[in-house]
C-alpha cells in the first residue's frame, strides 16, 4: 500500500517536473542570442509572411491561440535571451504556421483540443464531490467519486494524446528546421534545443497525466479499509 502511494506520488509529479526542469536548465541568458523570444517571433512572422501577434502572459501559459492569431509567451520567454526562450517562442510560431497553412494537424487540434478542455472542466467541477462525501462520512461514495474524476481526467489525457502529433510537428518539423537552417542557434546548442522542443511538445500531456496520477493517489489513500 505504502509503495503504491509512493509510486503514485512520483508519477503525479514526474511528468511536469521533467518539463519544468528542462526549461529551467536552459533558461540562462546567452550572449550569442541577439534577440528575445518576442523579437524572434516578430522576425519570423515577417520572414515567413505569417500574420501573428505576440503578447506577454503569465508564467507557464505559453501558447498559440488561433482565434486571436496571437502567440502568448511567459515573461521569461518573452523578454529572455536564453535557449529556452528561443525554442519555446519558435515552437509556438510553429503552431502559427500550421494554422496559417491550414495543415491537417491544425484541423485536428481545432476539433479535439476544445473537447479536452471541456472534459477537464467537467473534472474540475467534480473535484469537490469526493471531499463532500468524506465530510458526510461516506468514504465509499468518496472513493467512487474520485474514480469518476480519474476517468474524466483519463479521457482528457487521451484527447491530449490524440493531438500530440501536432505538438511534435510544431517542434521538430517546424521549429527545429527554422532554428537550425536559419542559423538562429549555434551547432553546439542543438542537443539542448532538441531537449527543450521535446519538453514543449509534451507540456499539455504531462499536465494531464499529473492530474490523473494525483487523483489516483487520493483514491488509494482514502480507500475504505
Amino acid at each position: 500500500m505504502i509503495a503504491l502511494i509512493v509510486i503514485s506520488i512520483l508519477l503525479s509529479y514526474l511528468p511536469q517536473v521533467y518539463v519544468r526542469s528542462v526549461f529551467k536548465r536552459h533558461s540562462t541568458p546567452q550572449s550569442h542570442i541577439p534577440g528575445s523570444g518576442a523579437e524572434l517571433v516578430r522576425h519570423l512572422a515577417e520572414r515567413f509572411e505569417v500574420p501573428v501577434d505576440v503578447k506577454e502572459t503569465e508564467p507557464g501559459l505559453d501558447r498559440y491561440e488561433p482565434g486571436a492569431v496571437t502567440i502568448y509567451l511567459s515573461p521569461d520567454n518573452y523578454h529572455g535571451h536564453s535557449l529556452t526562450s528561443v525554442a519555446a517562442a519558435t515552437h509556438e510560431f510553429g503552431h502559427a504556421i500550421q494554422f496559417h497553412r491550414k495543415e491537417p494537424t491544425a484541423r485536428m487540434t481545432a476539433r479535439y483540443l476544445p473537447l479536452a478542455v471541456a472534459i477537464q472542466r467537467i473534472g474540475v467541477a467534480l473535484i469537490s464531490l469526493p471531499f463532500f462525501a468524506m465530510f458526510l462520512q461516506m468514504p465509499r461514495i468518496g472513493v467512487l467519486a474520485i474514480g469518476v474524476v480519474v476517468i474524466v481526467m483519463l479521457m482528457a489525457t487521451f484527447v491530449h494524446a490524440i493531438v500530440l502529433p501536432q505538438e511534435w510537428d510544431a517542434s521538430f518539423n517546424k521549429a527545429l528546421p527554422i532554428l537550425q537552417q536559419g542559423g538562429y542557434v549555434e551547432e553546439q546548442d542543438l542537443p539542448a534545443i532538441r531537449s527543450i522542443l521535446r519538453a514543449a511538445a509534451l507540456t499539455y500531456l504531462a499536465h494531464a497525466l499529473s492530474d490523473v496520477f494525483s487523483w489516483w493517489r487520493w483514491g488509494r489513500i482514502l480507500r475504505p479499509i
